[in-house]
């Protein structure tokens, strides 16, 4: 099975073990699987605002409209006023439920369906982000700034190029409207300002303008 996996082994006495410095404590071993234990679990964003994009939404009977999704920040929970951006639609949160099982609160990671009040199946869909209406609510954007990596493009970008965008559960086509810098890819510093084209292998920093917010 290998040396070092699962217990310290005899056939390596040149591997004196690993260990790690940082301010939840200092961790050291031997073998991966102590390394895998040492490993902190990441924290939820809880403390940011409301941000769930929908993956779909379904009409169940008896029930009424269900929209699906994962929490990416803070925390939804029954009884809290969402509004659905960017078509603005304004609700109440019914019931929260993951595994068919009903939640007091959902937090980041936790994918869940979440009943709403006196909104239609049609008036929802795929894209849309559901934030909470008393705390900075999310809003459709007219253009946004992003930076992006050519990973593979036959051929040169420029100005004006309309790519389809995926981006969580929302898939647009948005416009390069200007593209700003060119950047180096491992360090982030600017490498060129107002570049004419950028093509595969190139980082940068553009202007993007959705066809719809």
């Amino acid at each position: 099975h290998g040396d070092n996996m699962l217990e310290a082994s005899t056939k390596m006495p040149w591997f004196k073990g690993w260990n790690v410095e940082r301010k939840e404590g200092k961790a050291d071993g031997k073998c991966l699987i102590e390394a895998l234990d040492a490993i902190l679990p990441p924290a939820r964003p809880t403390d940011k605002p409301l941000r769930l994009p929908l993956q779909d939404v379904y009409k169940i009977g008896g029930i009424g409209t269900v929209p699906v999704g994962r929490v990416e920040t803070g925390i939804l929970k029954p009884g809290t006023i969402v509004v659905f951006a960017p078509a603005n639609i304004t609700t109440e949160v019914k019931s929260v439920e993951m595994h068919h099982e009903a939640l007091q609160e959902a937090v980041p990671g936790d994918n869940v369906g979440f009943n709403v009040k006196n909104v239609s199946v049609k008036e929802l869909r795929r894209g849309y982000v559901a934030g909470d209406s008393k705390n900075n609510p999310p809003k459709g954007a007219a253009d946004f700034t992003a930076q992006v990596i050519v990973l593979n493009h036959p051929g040169n970008i420029s100005n004006g190029y309309t790519p389809v965008l995926d981006c969580h559960t929302a898939h647009i086509a948005c416009k390069f409207a200007e593209i700003k810098e060119k950047v180096d890819r491992r360090t982030g510093k600017s490498t060129e300002d107002n570049p004419k084209i950028i093509k595969s292998g190139d980082a940068a920093i553009v202007n993007l303008g959705p066809s719809k917010p």
